[in-house]
């Protein structure tokens, strides 16, 4: 059979509510605005606060970095397809942006599952914390996170892209999303089925166990602590991060484990926007609110540089 080349794509996600698009164009760069100065703000503050010289802010720093790309990737070409016309992207560009958004999705998996792991040594193990957690160790932690992500998504973005389209190109997502992209393949897609589905149990799945797990110890020695103080900055400390692991995992677990009679374009494109968007806006904010550390070192910073401008 001889397949005609697919030069580009139509991503037609939510195109179905023309009267929605401006909407979506304003609501979007408002949450892409947060999520720049949110990010940008923790990773500025972690660097430059010497007391978040720790494990924790150096796995927040790397998670902030991850959104930032990955919203990058993302939402600009969303926000130029909510103002257009012509609805398209080209066929390199589809694979960079699935290739990009894929790798960072999933080494946030690992990377939630790594900070689960520092928590737990913090709460369950203090003393030897220091010694366990050495920079060795969790830099290397940290570049493993991004290497099994890039490699899964190397790997799955290349297996979809060499497969024929038979000329169908009109993608129902707001972006090159690679459950979305493989509805239009035109040829047996059951090794990309089976590698995705190893790839949710290694990268979401095992993860989550692990979180849960960690959460466990980490519950039952907040409750063996006797200050109510000493309990409270525990769960203050953990409650961030368990928000964050809610959030992300719910959406990624619903968009990639969901049985395949609950796909509705409506649902996908709903899911996608919380995951792609919602998700790495809250997450700053969470990580803020939440911590004390956080803002005590925001004040320090704000209250230098004000003294400077006022000499």
């Amino acid at each position: 059979m001889n397949y005609s080349a697919v030069a580009e794509f139509f991503l037609m996600g939510l195109s179905q509510y023309p009267e929605l698009q401006l909407f979506l164009f304003v609501v979007c760069l408002i949450m892409y605005m947060i999520i720049l100065l949110g990010n940008s703000l923790l990773i500025f503050i972690s660097i430059l606060d010497s007391r978040l010289h720790t494990p924790m802010y150096f796995f927040l720093g790397n998670l902030s970095f991850l959104d930032i790309c990955y919203t990058s990737s993302s939402i600009p070409p969303m926000l130029i397809m909510f103002m257009s016309q012509r609805k398209s992207i080209s066929f390199s560009g589809c694979a960079l942006q699935m290739v990009i958004s894929l790798g960072l999705g999933s080494t946030e998996c690992v990377l939630l599952a790594v900070m689960a792991y520092d928590r737990y040594v913090a709460i369950c193990n203090p003393l030897r914390y220091p010694i366990i957690m050495n920079k060795v160790l969790y830099v290397h932690m940290a570049v493993w996170s991004w290497v099994i992500g890039c490699l899964n998504s190397l790997v799955q973005t290349v297996l979809t892209m060499v497969l024929p389209f038979c000329g169908n190109n009109v993608i129902d997502h707001l972006t090159c999303e690679i459950l979305a992209l493989l509805k239009l393949v035109c040829s047996d897609i059951s090794i990309n089925v089976l590698i995705m589905t190893v790839a949710s149990i290694v990268l979401l799945v095992i993860p989550l166990l692990l979180i849960f797990l960690s959460y466990i110890f980490i519950l039952s020695s907040i409750l063996r602590i006797n200050s109510s103080e000493g309990r409270k900055k525990a769960f203050s400390t953990c409650s961030a991060h368990l928000t964050v692991v809610i959030l992300f995992y719910g959406s990624a677990l619903f968009m990639y484990m969901k049985p395949k009679s609950k796909f509705t374009k409506a649902s996908d494109e709903i899911i996608g926007l919380s995951y792609g968007v919602v998700t790495p806006m809250l997450n700053p904010i969470i990580y803020s609110l939440r911590n004390k550390e956080v803002k005590e070192a925001v004040k320090k910073i704000l209250s230098r540089n004000l003294n400077l401008w006022k000499t």
